[in-house]
């Protein structure tokens, strides 16, 4: 059966095209019109991706004009959006491209990286003994707290771009690092800058419930009151901060805690997400779900009743397999069981200096695929349309649907699964964002 064109009729006005990419083996849209309007991928609907071949993809003004077979497409088209001397023609020549990725889950701003705790780990100490000690995430605290908003902009900056590389082209960058007014802010404002500069779209999302901070270890309902009075609405009221996240766990924030929390942050308009059931099955998965919250995340433990929760919400499960690998642990998120049970699965690196220092999102793609036995298929769609979700970008973010804006990768092979496959492998050969060229290997 020949695969249906996928046009914006509402932009055929015989203006030119902007940007034409032809001689396209492998197109995964991953756009199906019947499953748009139904919410974020579960079951079946994970794994279906608009697979089109021998296709081309026609961009103006930075969205996506239209998808098809090339020859049905340029016919379609016509004299409704020509290609003229002004087009951009961008030859594939036989290789497959598909949309950019969605990161939904980093911690892309801090200062130095934590190569001794690795070190330490591996030679047996856990996460929480090295806390315990004065390491985690106090650690990164503490050299946060120590530089300037210019400097954590260039380091954020480098790291972006090298994501970016990798095929990232819409990152969420959580604070975190700071846990007081000034510093969360800071990370913020130099998350916001660093994005820009290279043009990375970014949504920020205020982490101030990371941890409590050492000056308020004894005084943690103080702590919560300063999140609640002060720092959220700040970020709300100045437009540093468009999403809340807690870490809901028993030994940092509890569910009385992060419900109270979270509600603030919803009655200031901001997205909400949760760090949830990683360390035992606590409930915060749950609380997500009945919150309304964009996504629950980590979830390494969660139980059957968080899963229920999550199948009956639009609420998205993001899994960090990248996390479980650098720590070294035997449990990943039971992917498979979540899909069965109608779970939205989506796939984020969890980006950061302690627990994972991975940022490339076809390695987490690798790890999901041969550890938590998703598809690669499951694991792309995971990677893009499923990961806006998570994010509230999916109607401009996550496929090629026609309107979309034209965030797309071209692959330096001719089938996506060659994605996981390699692992480690950098498989991207072009980079385009809003249709314009970030980077491009002709080779």
């Amino acid at each position: 059966m020949t695969p249906p064109l996928h046009i914006d009729h509402a932009a055929l006005d015989g203006r030119p095209l902007d940007l034409l990419v032809t001689g396209i083996a492998q197109l995964c849209t991953v756009h199906e019109p019947e499953l748009e309007a139904v919410g974020p991928r579960r079951r079946e609907g994970l794994g279906a991706l608009g697979l089109v071949e021998g296709a081309a993809l026609a961009v103006r003004e930075g969205r996506v004009v239209a998808t098809g077979r090339e020859a049905d497409l340029l016919k379609a088209l016509g004299a409704d959006a020509p290609v003229t001397s002004a087009t951009r023609t961008v030859d594939a020549r036989g290789r497959a491209v598909i949309p950019g990725f969605v990161d939904p889950h980093t911690h892309a701003v801090f200062g130095r990286w934590r190569q001794d705790e690795y070190e330490r780990r591996v030679r047996g100490e856990s996460y929480q003994a090295i806390a315990a000690a004065g390491g985690g995430i106090n650690a990164s605290v503490r050299d946060l707290r120590g530089r300037d908003e210019d400097e954590l902009c260039a380091l954020a900056t480098g790291r972006l771009r090298e994501m970016m590389a990798w095929g990232t082209t819409t990152v969420e960058i959580k604070s975190g690092y700071g846990l007081s007014l000034e510093d969360e802010a800071k990370m913020l404002r130099a998350a916001r800058r660093a994005a820009q500069a290279i043009g990375l779209d970014a949504v920020l999302t205020c982490l101030a419930a990371h941890e409590v901070p050492p000056e308020y270890r004894e005084r943690r309902g103080e702590y919560v009151q300063l999140v609640t009075e002060v720092i959220l609405p700040y970020m709300a009221s100045e437009g540093v901060a468009d999403r809340c996240d807690v870490f809901c766990e028993p030994t940092v924030f509890d569910l009385a805690d992060s419900e109270a929390i979270l509600r603030r942050a919803a009655e200031l308009g901001l997205q909400l997400t949760v760090h949830a059931d990683e360390l035992e099955p606590f409930g915060g998965a749950a609380l997500a779900a009945r919150l309304g919250a964009a996504s629950a995340d980590h979830l390494i433990r969660i139980d059957a009743a968080g899963r229920a929760a999550l199948a009956a919400s639009r609420t998205v499960a993001v899994l960090l397999p990248g996390t479980v690998f650098t720590l070294g642990l035997k449990q990943y998120a039971p992917a498979r069981d979540m899909v069965a049970d109608g779970c939205a699965v989506a796939l984020a690196s969890d980006f950061n200096p302690g627990s994972c220092p991975i940022l490339a999102m076809p390695l987490v793609m690798s790890i999901a695929c041969s550890q938590m036995r998703l598809t690669p298929a499951e694991a792309l769609v995971a990677s893009t349309l499923n990961a806006a979700w998570a994010l509230g970008r999916q109607a401009v973010a996550g496929s090629l649907a026609p309107g979309k804006r034209a965030d797309f990768v071209i692959l330096d092979g001719d089938d996506y699964r060659l994605v996981p496959y390699r692992a480690a492998h950098n498989p991207v050969a072009g980079v385009f964002v809003g249709g314009q060229e970030i980077m491009l290997n002709p080779e």
